[in-house]
């Protein structure tokens, strides 16, 4: 007989957890300590010269914390994962493991600001240089390789316009640059998106949204797929060169299908040091227990409101790819069949003015910088999360002066329209 594979659900609450053997505890506990004692000085030695594993000290490694990374990287269907401190830190111990100064990387233009702000400003501080390219073009990844190229950047679906990517073409892309692609999962979970059964070799989320879900705990994660080779060519040294710091070990040879977790772990986190709270860890989760409950609801709410506002007088235009004539509604439905997430944006025929107007008038709604909560949120994005950015830099990132991003919670729907509807009215 075969041995059933667990289901979402299941691997959502049980996914690396067991009671602990010392008090029996049925949920993971919150090992909040800084380090950890050794059995005797061989131990010592063999954890420091990655000859075997266990915990050093909670920069590296947690209990708490390795229950979080286990289910996620179950959840992703990857073979590991690593935790940082928020969805930033996680894609800058990505690049820190892929890049080298001079190198380039291939970018989405259609990214959460903050990733765009981090990938145009904070990254050349480093010589990491992006090149843009539209989702909407794929040919232009294409264009966009060069010698230089060392990782393709996508997000599944996209922040701020809920926009679907083809990240199977994509992945065809990259695979020809010998390039891996990096897709950010944030905005769709696991429960709506697997990016590696599409192709991905790294997936990262910012688990401070949909994953804990409830906006109250700051964490990122970096999921390995296993599907990269990097001693390839050579062109990922810190994965396929002897490591002088752990005794001549080259990672890729030692580790195999996970070594790029290694690397971000041993090469990233001991250094650079942006370590995620235990406490955070045990929230997020807990949060990610009920993902799949959360996750449909939140769909089913967005999709009901995409509908009220196509039709609102005020409203101009929606981009939710769960709407039958959206430009993406194919993708969503091959992507994401379970539905297409729970941010989206319109368009206001009053523009920049109503935008401020309608995020200064609702009521149940909350006005903030966040996505992912059970509340809903509201925000202005020109105003706000991409007022860097140019305005041409605004349009090309799904943010014009005219765009307003919700990100729907799981409220009862009528409540929400209703909350818009006084909003828009007044």
């Amino acid at each position: 007989m075969t041995e059933r594979l667990p289901g979402f659900s299941t691997l959502a609450v049980h996914a690396g957890a067991q009671p602990d053997p010392t008090t029996g505890a049925r949920i993971t506990p919150i090992y909040q300590t800084a380090s950890y004692v050794f059995n005797d000085a061989d131990h010592a030695a063999s954890l420091f010269g990655l000859q075997s594993f266990g915990n050093i000290y909670t920069r590296l490694t947690n209990p708490t914390t390795a229950v979080l990374e286990e289910r996620v990287a179950a959840l992703e269907g990857g073979t590991a994962a690593v935790a940082a401190a928020s969805g930033h830190a996680a894609q800058f111990l990505i690049f820190h493991t892929l890049m080298q100064p001079g190198d380039e990387f291939i970018a989405s233009r259609r990214l959460y600001g903050g990733s765009i702000n981090q990938f145009n400003h904070a990254f050349k501080n480093f010589g990491w240089n992006v090149v843009w390219a539209d989702t909407d073009d794929i040919a232009s990844f294409e264009r966009a390789i060069s010698p230089k190229t060392k990782a393709v950047f996508v997000e599944s679906i996209a922040n701020p316009g809920g926009t679907v990517t083809d990240l199977e073409a994509i992945a065809a892309i990259a695979r020809k640059a010998n390039a891996p692609l990096i897709v950010d999962n944030t905005l769709a979970s696991p429960y709506l998106v697997k990016p590696i059964d599409h192709g991905a070799d790294i997936v990262v989320h910012s688990a401070t949204k949909f994953l804990g879900g409830h906006g109250n705990s700051l964490g990122g994660i970096v999921v390995d797929a296993g599907t990269f080779d990097w001693s390839r060519d050579n062109r990922y040294p810190m994965l396929s060169e002897p490591r002088p710091e752990y005794h001549g070990i080259k990672l890729q040879e030692t580790f195999g299908n996970f070594a790029f977790a290694i690397a971000v772990r041993v090469l990233g986190l001991r250094d650079l040091g942006p370590a995620i709270s235990p406490f955070n860890s045990f929230m997020i989760l807990t949060g990610i227990e009920t993902l799949a409950l959360r996750m449909q609801k939140h769909c089913d709410n967005a999709k009901a409101l995409a509908e009220w506002l196509a039709a609102h007088p005020a409203v101009s235009w929606v981009n939710y790819a769960g709407l039958p004539g959206d430009k993406y509604h194919v993708l969503a439905r091959k992507y994401a069949p379970k539905g297409a997430g729970a941010v989206f944006t319109f368009g206001l025929k009053g523009g920049y003015d109503a935008g401020i107007k309608l995020v200064s008038g609702v009521r149940l709604f909350s006005h903030l910088a966040n996505v992912g909560d059970t509340r809903s949120l509201i925000i202005h994005p020109a105003s706000t999360t991409h007022s860097q950015l140019t305005d041409e830099q605004k349009a090309a990132a799904g943010a014009g002066v005219d765009v307003v991003r919700l990100s729907v919670g799981i409220e009862d729907k009528e409540d929400l329209i209703a909350d818009l509807d006084q909003a828009l009215s007044t």
